[in-house]
């Protein structure tokens, strides 16, 4: 079992920042990709972000250009600066993470989640 525990969100204007952190724990071998969901009300889960254990980064569409995933291998956490940040951004964020390879934003193929973090882009 791998435990994820995400915390950095908040309430931000329109173009403002956040940077939002997942720290893992458990059997973290099994997080071979971790990434970042977020899912809006009334919308589908949708990916934004995915780091391998080997430092590969991939990008959903509302992210590119945007936001950045990074992961600190020592203190087993993944992290998402977020810039520029819309309305259209406002949603719960979630760290997932799954023990095969990052090659499907597919919700299902990730086996562990955490609770969410609530990020509100309004002015």
């Amino acid at each position: 079992q791998v435990q994820l525990a995400e915390s950095g969100g908040g309430s931000v204007q329109p173009g403002g920042s956040l940077r939002l952190s997942c720290v893992a724990s458990g059997n973290t071998y099994n997080a071979n990709c971790m990434a970042w969901f977020r899912q809006a009300p009334g919308k589908e889960r949708e990916g934004i972000a995915a780091i391998s254990s080997d430092g590969r980064t991939s990008y959903g569409d509302p992210a590119v250009g945007r936001f950045t995933i990074s992961q600190d291998n020592a203190k087993n956490t993944m992290y998402l600066q977020m810039n520029n940040l819309e309305p259209e951004d406002t949603a719960v964020y979630y760290c997932a993470a799954r023990s095969g390879a990052c090659d499907s934003w597919n919700p299902s193929f990730f086996s562990y989640w955490g609770q969410g973090t609530q990020v509100t882009v309004s002015s």
